[in-house]
């Protein structure tokens, strides 16, 4: 993959293509093919990543190629993650983890579906998938360790490529659910909160079930494992520990759910949680745990991927890319169907290439909102279309801060993420196609305008 990035740069630049855009798209491929293949450190990949988009010329200077390590979501992660670790060492972690293992009485089979029904549940409460997994991915560790269930075991996998994959579905069903939602409603236009719900409760509720289908097919084995089951033992009281992470957490939540009144990006919230847990009288952390427990690499992968995405969309690659796929579609204005089906098939190498959903939506969506009314189609179909077909896969982890958090415990390789996200990519096709197309027809969307006049 190096070589061929190599290979790339050296040759001369496609027309509509700037030299800068070439070399951009030369880094991004060394990247993607690292992070896919392990082959270093997530990590050293992101930080060589940013070397590389200096020396190659894809950016000006330092200062730009460093810009993912000053974005917000960044810092997000970091509260987030340190949330999670404080309910692990709080001991409020153990706690759900054996009620949650009481309540499923030895079956692998319940534990998973009470997982699958706390996504949706949860995200009332956290619509953050990120947080929700900063926080459910210890609950569940704690689950596996208290059942006996080994590292690497295929249950173990089942569990945490839900978390990685399925739980940020859930999310996107609100349109306060996190940055895909709120960017696609921006960039659609004139959908409210309600008329949101509408239009996604049903696609996404499908994608979920058929994901979760389709990782206990991948899986089947670890779940005809029993769980070792738990001693009797009364509940003890909430230790002081578990009452202030519970309190912090809590008020966290509380700052996301009312950022409609104060507005505040959902990282500052992170960060005074973080804050707070460190603070001593106040927290449940001192500076040593969080440096031992908090997981660095996911800062360094999720703020270079931020810069790579930055560096696409302004040396124009990634438009470039768009537009050379989807540039043949008008030619299909007799026949909706197909080109709706070109729109999900272009997609695919758009979401491979760009490493964060924020340059997937802002690339894609006016483009195909564009196609959508140059062949007579409804273009908040064609919107919604490109968003599913991106927003349902996960090609590798430096694609989503949710992924990231798992990845970085070691329960499961790039190349397992790649494989799901790949049959996710054959799922979400069949979602949009025989599922969200006639439900938004009913709901009041049709893919095809009528035409008044």
């Amino acid at each position: 993959m190096v070589g061929l990035s190599v290979v790339l740069m050296s040759l001369p630049a496609p027309v509509g293509l700037s030299m800068a855009g070439q070399r951009v798209l030369a880094v991004a491929l060394m990247a993607i093919g690292l992070w896919c293949t392990d082959a270093i450190p997530a990590a050293v990949t992101g930080i060589l990543l940013v070397i590389a988009l200096v020396l190659s010329g894809g950016v000006p200077g330092f200062p730009e190629a460093l810009v993912g390590f000053a974005e917000p979501v960044a810092y997000f992660l970091i509260g987030v993650l340190t949330i999670g670790l404080a309910v692990l060492k709080s001991g409020l972690a153990e706690r759900v983890a054996r009620f949650f293992l009481r309540r499923c009485q030895g079956s692998s089979r319940a534990l998973y579906l009470q997982m699958l029904l706390s996504f949706p549940l949860l995200t009332f409460l956290l619509p953050s998938a990120t947080t929700r997994t900063g926080i459910l991915v210890f609950v569940y560790e704690q689950a596996l360790d208290l059942g006996h269930v080994p590292r690497g075991a295929p249950l173990a996998k089942a569990i945490m490529l839900a978390l990685n994959s399925i739980n940020r579905l859930a999310s996107t069903v609100l349109l306060t659910g996190g940055i895909t939602p709120v960017l696609a409603a921006s960039l659609i236009g004139g959908i409210s909160w309600g008329r949101w719900l509408m239009l996604m409760c049903v696609p996404y509720a499908v994608l979920l079930a058929l994901g979760a289908a389709l990782i206990c097919l991948l899986y089947r084995k670890g779940f005809d494992t029993p769980l070792s089951p738990l001693p009797a033992a009364e509940p003890k009281p909430l230790s002081g520990k578990e009452i202030r992470t519970l309190a912090i957490t809590i008020g966290a939540s509380l700052l996301w759910l009312t950022d409609a009144w104060h507005h505040w990006n959902p990282a500052l919230p992170a960060i005074l949680a973080w804050a707070c847990l460190l603070t001593p009288g106040i927290g449940v952390l001192t500076w040593k745990e969080f440096e031992k427990g908090f997981g660095w690499a996911n800062f360094f992968v999720l703020a270079s991927s931020l810069s790579l995405a930055r560096a696409l969309g302004s040396s124009g690659a990634s438009a470039w890319i768009a537009e050379i796929i989807v540039r043949g579609m008008p030619a299909f204005s007799q026949q909706p169907v197909l080109v709706v089906i070109a729109l999900l098939l272009a997609a695919a190498p758009v979401r491979l290439l760009i490493p964060n959903i924020t340059g997937f939506l802002a690339t894609t969506i006016p483009i195909a909102m564009s196609i959508g009314a140059a062949t007579g189609l409804n273009p908040v179909i064609c919107g919604l279309a490109v968003m599913i077909a991106g927003d349902a896969v996960l090609y590798y982890p430096a694609q989503s801060a949710s992924s990231l958090v798992v990845y970085e415990r070691g329960h499961l390789t790039a190349a397992e993420i790649f494989f799901f996200g790949l049959w996710m990519t054959f799922v979400a096709y069949l979602v949009v196609m025989f599922v969200a197309l006639p439900w938004w027809t009913a709901v009041g969307e049709p893919l095809r305008l009528i035409s008044r006049g």
